[in-house]
């Protein structure tokens, strides 16, 4: 009889050999080739679907979380080892509104092995267990990802952090979200969030009222990029970051960005500093036409590098 950790082993091994058929079926084209792996509606990830407890088990990959807006279903994905982790990186992903009204199947890495193979391939970049967590509405986590940038959103996710820390006892984590992602980041900081070792956020979202208006995509002057006046802005919360001066707060952007303005990034990166803070912000060269990407996966090496600081950190102090 297999214990619990062969157990274990033995499930992700199936499901990380199951993401390299599919990420290879699908790396192929051309005439000859057969049609590329399509996920059965068991097997795809749903999106913007209401919190349902039935289709949310008390396992690993499941959080069933009570904020205040009402109940929610928020998944992750993680590498190996990240049961007992002294430190572990959280991320999470920017807008997926350009494809969360695709068919499930047509959308590129929506399935719980892919997902857990992008984990591990992260983690073993970085040196460091790694957790990608679902945003609301996306990647199966209940929700509705029209609403983002709402406290809804904010509200679960840390809601999901505080479960997902206890079920895995984990000790700090850090914080990497890019693009909508990191406006997430920085909500969680406003909202008091502690045990963050380090929080690095690239291209991130704020000013939302003044960003929509630079970019022409609000209404009346009213409302963000979503449409919504209901937005938490971050730069308008900064006075609930906690007190934790051996945390680190790393803004990264390219000053040349046409979705995110660099000069809000800024704002936002000032208004932390002068609130006691300790931040840095950080230029990096972006991906052409928008230059909202960033390159050198410059993310996932200031996550690693600050993680790996923060430990060694940690050991001098015991």
């Amino acid at each position: 009889m297999k214990t619990p950790g062969l157990l274990l082993r033995y499930m992700r091994g199936v499901l990380v050999l199951l993401a390299l058929v599919q990420a290879a079926c699908a790396q192929r084209t051309g005439p000859d080739v057969p049609r590329p792996f399509v996920a059965s509606n068991d097997e795809v990830l749903h999106w913007n679907q209401p919190a349902d407890r039935a289709s949310c088990p008390d396992r690993p990959g499941y959080l069933w979380v009570r904020p205040a807006e009402g109940p929610a279903c928020i998944r992750y994905f993680a590498s190996d080892d990240i049961d007992g982790a002294r430190m572990a990186i959280v991320q999470f992903s920017g807008d997926r509104d350009g494809v969360m009204d695709q068919a499930p199947e047509r959308i590129p890495g929506n399935t719980e092995p892919l997902r857990t193979l992008d984990a591990q391939r992260s983690r073993d970049r970085a040196g460091v267990p790694w957790i990608f967590m679902a945003r609301p509405g996306t990647y199966g986590s209940s929700g509705d990802h029209r609403k983002r940038r709402q406290l809804v959103e904010f509200h679960a996710l840390d809601a999901a952090l505080d479960a997902l820390m206890q079920r895995h006892k984990l000790q700090r984590i850090v914080i990497v979200g890019h693009s909508g992602g990191a406006t997430a980041g920085a909500a969680l900081l406003t909202l008091g969030r502690t045990r963050v070792a380090c929080a690095v956020l690239t291209s991130g979202a704020y000013g939302l009222l003044e960003r929509a208006r630079m970019l022409g995509r609000s209404r009346d002057g009213r409302t963000d990029t979503t449409g919504s006046a209901q937005f938490y802005d971050p730069l308008d919360h900064v006075g609930g970051i906690a007190r934790d001066p051996a945390r680190r707060i790393v803004l990264i952007g390219s000053r040349d960005d046409r979705n995110t303005p660099f000069a809000l990034q800024e704002r936002f990166a000032d208004a932390v500093a002068k609130a006691g803070h300790r931040i840095e912000l950080r230029t990096h060269a972006g991906e052409p036409p928008d230059y909202h990407d960033l390159k050198d996966l410059i993310a996932l090496r200031t996550a690693s590098q600050c993680a790996r600081e923060a430990m060694l950190q940690q050991a001098g102090n015991t």
